[in-house]
């Protein structure tokens, strides 16, 4: 009779029996060990513009090899890839694609940077961990897109080898995450420090959903934590809240909104405020922190105008933060 065992990856730590999984739905007890069974079968690969992930800041314009498998260790109610993310292997039309083989790909096409993006690639983690150490050895950074719902060993042993991270912190609010997104927001604030703390390159993204975490107060408490832990230089977008799954009932985020709460987060002294799912909105663009001059200028996600000239401002020469060519 084989024994229960515990998986020690996210704070939710599973006690799994014998056949079955944790809440990710992708690690699973056969015999007695814990396996990841979707390491080395993503359901879908693309290449992405960077600025998609969202990376604003990181190799603008460059493309990004792009994969996922399904699963998530969260279950947001408004989640917009919830197809893949709340599947489970068995039901998915997967393919056999393992780390080398992607990166094989990116050389093959000279793309510099693969991502592992979509669903949640902390739960795939020794698939998202093997590939971008099979990516340095050829000078392929690795990204990832997560919401950052990890415990600090694996997160340390991953930013050892993964370049940069778009961490979703989902609210300021720990009851959201426990009523939406069935977790908590302490192991994602922890992890973002040890993302910094690592050296990774770090953006932060936030869906503002109207009427539940759009308050001035959540806004504020979030803005003052990335400035005071992260840094002021420290991007952060806005994301524009569309209906989806199991959150149809609530309407699209009112432009204003979005604009409420990049005010907020420059007067809380963040350098670089976006606004993302609004095309054609100004915030689109990148400003220079000091002289204010339109640097990258972007029409959703193509660039248009780049002046940033070997990391910093073509007029006035002062630094921007990020990972430029």
């Amino acid at each position: 009779m084989h024994d229960k065992v515990k998986c020690e990856l996210c704070p939710k730590g599973c006690v799994i029996a014998p056949g079955e999984s944790g809440e990710c739905r992708v690690r699973v007890n056969i015999n007695g060990v814990l396996r990841a069974v979707t390491y080395g079968f993503p359901v879908t690969a693309h290449v992405d513009p960077v600025e998609k992930k969202p990376f604003f800041h990181y190799h603008p314009g460059k493309p990004i090899l792009s994969f996922a498998t399904v699963g998530c260790n969260l279950h947001c109610k408004g989640c917009q890839n919830w197809e893949i993310s709340q599947a489970n292997p068995e039901d998915s039309d997967a393919f056999y694609a393992p780390p080398q083989k992607l990166v094989d790909v990116a050389r093959a096409r000279h793309i510099p940077m693969i991502a592992a993006t979509y669903s949640e690639p902390l739960i795939y983690y020794e698939f998202t961990y093997d590939t971008a150490k099979a990516g340095l050895e050829f000078g392929i950074k690795t990204a990832i897109v997560s919401a950052g719902y990890a415990n600090p060993g694996p997160l340390k042993k991953l930013y050892g080898v993964v370049d940069a991270a778009t961490i979703d912190i989902k609210a300021f609010d720990d009851q959201f995450y426990k009523d939406v997104c069935d977790g908590g927001l302490a192991p994602v604030l922890n992890g973002l420090v040890i993302a910094r703390e690592q050296g990774a390159w770090l953006e932060i993204s936030n869906l503002v959903v109207p009427g539940m975490n759009d308050s001035t107060q959540h806004l504020k408490g979030l803005t003052r934590w990335i400035a005071g832990n992260l840094g002021v230089d420290t991007p952060l977008h806005f994301l524009r809240f569309f209906p989806q799954y199991r959150m149809r009932n609530i309407p699209p985020t009112p432009v204003a909104t979005l604009d409420k709460a990049r005010r907020i987060a420059m007067e809380a002294g963040l350098h670089y405020v976006y606004i993302g799912n609004v095309p054609g909105h100004d915030a689109e663009n990148t400003y220079c922190p000091n002289c204010h001059r339109l640097l990258i200028k972007r029409v959703g996600y193509h660039l248009l105008e780049n002046h940033v000239k070997h990391g910093h401002c073509e007029y006035c020469n002062t630094p921007i933060a990020g990972r430029f060519d």
